[in-house]
């Protein structure tokens, strides 16, 4: 199995598009930001709370 190429990716987006339609992908994108986000803080608090432990 290869890696994705950019047809595949184009193929992909079209899908989506389909799928999903042009009004509706803003949120969609909006909403997997947020999720990312949220992730990488709580990422971050937990590597911050394990250093504090580490000085105590």
């Amino acid at each position: 199995m290869g890696a994705i190429g950019p047809g595949q990716i184009i193929l992909i987006a079209l899908i989506v598009l389909l799928l999903f339609g042009g009004k509706k992908i803003p949120e969609l994108m909006r909403g997997l930001g947020k999720g990312v986000k949220e992730f990488k803080d709580a990422t971050n608090s937990e590597e911050d709370s394990k250093e504090g432990n580490k000085d105590a």
